[in-house]
């Protein structure tokens, strides 16, 4: 469960995937760039690779979290995969555990079962995903949903329960199969959340806990106080974990990284405005005419985002980790190319001294 800190990073760091599509690129340019990243990743010492859920966002290609880690599972062979994660809400517990069970007998030990209770998209775009207008985000339906798929991940419904004859498979119950032979391992469940709810839940449980700061920086220290403070030690886990998620781009040089990042705040700027799109180049961005709401806008975005040279960026991140006091830094890299991505992960392990493949 625990993440090791190497070279010089104040605390282990990881990488959460958003496969996001620029201008002029498809799919499948973004999903080639996933897997070149999580081999980057695995090579230089990043903990953990985890793909987030979204919804009818043309710039954003990771609507199958599932489908997405068992292509990287076959593409690497050390490094954490996960969800960051799949919104429980959109599917039925039972086929998550059948998903999670699978990518766990691909790839033995190295799975994380990351869960959110937000839909991932919008209201219309949930609703049918779920085959009806009630988007059941109330807090009694959420960790209803979680006991059940827990479950259905450990087989152990009690004797006269509905499921109790219902099993998830791959899971425990091959074992318990004449001849069978099961796997010791089980996908570790985490919350992810924005606010205080899945932040005090997870506590109360004793489940490892990721807060989205990437886009809700200001509830970041008051989720991570709730959470510590609701802590009970579990099964899982004797004291909490908590990871946070953080947008950091670095570059060779600053005034590049600004063009970056301004881009990819035009394109978070369509995306709340309903015109949600391909992310933008950055001369596009550079053209572009904001308007005064729009302006600050981008200026209170990119005021989160950890941006610059390597130098300035691993400043950023120290400081953030200070602030915090996060046990893991999952890095976010938004940009409209590949490869840009692919060379601010580089860079930001050559800032902290990571280790480089012998």
């Amino acid at each position: 469960m625990r993440a090791e800190r190497l070279g010089d990073a104040p605390a282990p760091l990881s990488v959460l995937d958003l496969v996001t599509v620029g201008a002029g690129r498809t799919a499948s340019d973004a999903l080639r760039t996933s897997v070149d990243l999580a081999k980057l990743a695995e090579s230089r010492g990043f903990h953990r690779h985890w793909v987030a859920e979204h919804h009818s966002m043309p710039g954003v290609a990771s609507s199958s979290p599932a489908v997405i880690l068992a292509h990287l599972a076959a593409h690497t062979t050390r490094i954490r995969l996960g969800s960051g994660g799949v919104m429980l809400p959109n599917h039925a517990p039972l086929v998550v555990a059948e998903q999670f069970g699978t990518l766990e007998a691909l790839a033995p030990g190295r799975v994380d079962l990351g869960l959110g209770r937000a839909p991932g998209t919008d209201g219309a775009t949930a609703a049918a995903l779920r085959r009806t207008d009630s988007l059941r985000e109330g807090a009694d339906d959420f960790p209803k949903e979680l006991a059940e798929l827990t479950r259905f991940l450990d087989d152990d419904f009690p004797d006269g329960h509905p499921y109790a004859r219902i099993h998830a498979v791959p899971g425990p119950v091959q074992a318990t199969s004449p001849g069978g032979v099961q796997s010791p391992h089980r996908p570790p469940v985490w919350l992810l959340g924005s606010s205080g709810f899945s932040a005090r839940l997870a506590g109360v449980l004793g489940l490892p806990f990721a807060f989205a700061h990437h886009f809700s920086a200001q509830n970041t220290i008051p989720a991570l106080d709730l959470y510590r403070e609701s802590f009970r030690p579990s099964a899982v886990l004797d004291a909490p974990y908590a990871l946070i998620g953080v947008s950091a781009l670095a570059t060779d040089d600053e005034k590049e990284a600004r063009r970056q990042v301004l881009a990819a705040a035009l394109n978070m700027v369509r995306l709340r405005t309903g015109r949600p799109g391909l992310v933008p180049t950055p001369e596009e961005a550079e053209a572009y005419e904001f308007s005064e709401m729009e302006r600050d806008f981008v200026t209170n975005w990119n005021s989160n985002v950890v941006h610059g040279t390597p130098d300035q960026v691993r400043t950023g991140l120290d400081d953030l980790a200070k602030r915090t006091g996060a046990d893991e830094l999952m890095l976010t890299a938004n940009a409209h190319s590949g490869e840009v991505r692919l060379r601010s992960y580089e860079l930001i392990a050559d800032a902290y001294g990571l280790p480089r493949p012998s």
